[in-house]
C-alpha cells in the first residue's frame, strides 16, 4: 500500500502503521519525509477505514533530528520567493509534521524504538500516546545548537510534563533515558525492544474494539484544545452543546441501549462525515 519513498504505509485491520525508513541515516528528518509525512496524515485522517495510527522507526533509531547533510536550508523552512524575505511567512518544516497530528480525527500512537532527538522527540509532542523501548534517548537539544525549539513544542511539552522537566531539558539540552521519560510521564509504558510494536498494536486495538470513531474524533480534539481555554465555562459551554448532539445520534443511542441491554455496542458513524454540527467549535488562526 505504500507509495512513498522515506516512510512506509500499511494499514490491516483498520490500524495503520507508519515506518520512518531512512535506516542508515537512522531515520533523519529530511524536507521529503516532511511532505510524506503531512500527506500520509491526511490520508489516514480521511479513510474511514483506518481508526488508529501507529508510528515507529526502521532499524535502531526512530528519528535522530534533521538531516544535517542535506543540500540547501538543512532546515527546511518554507520561504516564499522574491526579493524580500518576509519572516511572518517562513514555516518551521516540523512544526507542520505537527499541526497536521493536531489536527487528525485519528489517535496517534509512536512507538520510539530508539533515538528521538531534536525534531525526532518534537515531532511526538502532539501524539496521544507514546510507548518506547528500553533502548530510547531523547533529547530537546537545540540550546546546545544554538538555536531553539521548534514544532509547537513550547505549547505541547508544558501540557505534557510540567514546567520543571520541560525546563530541565530544553535549557541544558542534555539527552535522558526511558525511565526518565517514564517518571516524568512523557511517555506511557517502556517496552523491552521485542514487545514495543506488539504493546502499540494491543492499545491500539483497545480503541479499535470498544469505541465510536465519532466520539474519539471529537474526545481527542476536546482534551487538546479545552486544556488551552482560559475559564472551565468556556470548555463547559462545548461540553454541553457535544454531549446533547452525540447521544441523539445513532452511536450515542445504541451505545446506551447496548449497556442496558449487556451487549456489545454496534457503531456505525464515520469520522469523516457524520461530525455533529457543533463540531469544528473553533477557528482555525491564520498563519501571521
Amino acid at each position: 500500500m505504500s507509495d512513498y519513498r522515506e516512510i512506509r504505509y500499511t494499514v490491516k485491520d483498520g490500524i495503520a502503521e507508519v515506518v520512518l525508513c531512512r535506516p542508515g541515516r537512522m531515520n533523519a528528518f529530511t524536507i521529503g519525509m516532511k511532505n510524506e509525512l503531512v500527506d500520509v496524515i491526511g490520508r489516514i485522517d480521511r479513510d474511514d477505514n483506518v481508526r488508529v495510527a501507529i508510528f515507529t522507526g526502521d532499524g535502531k533509531a526512530f528519528c535522530a533530528g534533521m538531516e544535517l547533510e542535506a543540500e540547501g536550508d538543512i532546515f527546511g523552512y518554507d520561504i516564499p520567493q522574491g526579493d524580500t524575505l518576509n519572516l511572518h511567512e517562513i514555516r518551521d518544516s516540523g512544526g507542520e509534521v505537527v499541526l497536521a497530528v493536531y489536527n487528525c480525527r485519528k489517535p496517534m500512537i509512536a512507538a520510539i524504538n530508539g533515538a528521538a532527538v531534536g525534531v525526532g522527540v518534537t515531532m511526538t509532542l502532539p501524539f496521544d500516546f507514546r510507548l518506547c523501548s528500553h533502548k530510547a534517548r531523547f533529547g530537546f537539544v537545540f540550546t546546545q545548537r544554538g538555536i531553539v525549539p521548534e514544532s509547537c513544542s513550547m505549547y505541547f511539552l508544558t501540557r505534557i510534563v510540567g514546567m520543571q522537566w520541560a525546563l530541565e531539558w530544553t535549557l541544558t539540552g542534555d539527552l535522558f533515558d526511558a525511565q526518565e521519560a517514564l517518571r516524568a510521564g512523557f511517555v506511557r509504558s517502556v517496552h523491552a525492544p521485542d514487545d514495543l510494536l506488539p504493546a502499540a498494536y494491543a492499545l491500539a486495538a483497545r480503541i479499535r474494539d470498544r469505541t465510536s470513531a465519532v466520539s474519539v474524533a471529537i474526545a481527542r480534539q476536546m482534551m487538546w484544545r479545552s486544556s488551552a481555554l482560559d475559564h472551565p465555562m468556556q470548555a463547559h459551554v462545548i461540553d454541553s452543546k457535544l454531549m446533547y448532539q452525540t447521544y441523539q445520534m445513532p452511536d450515542g443511542k445504541d451505545g446506551f441501549a447496548a449497556f442496558l441491554e449487556k451487549r456489545a455496542p454496534v457503531f456505525h458513524a464515520k469520522a469523516s462525515s457524520d461530525l455533529p454540527s457543533s463540531y469544528p467549535w473553533w477557528t482555525e488562526p491564520e498563519l501571521k
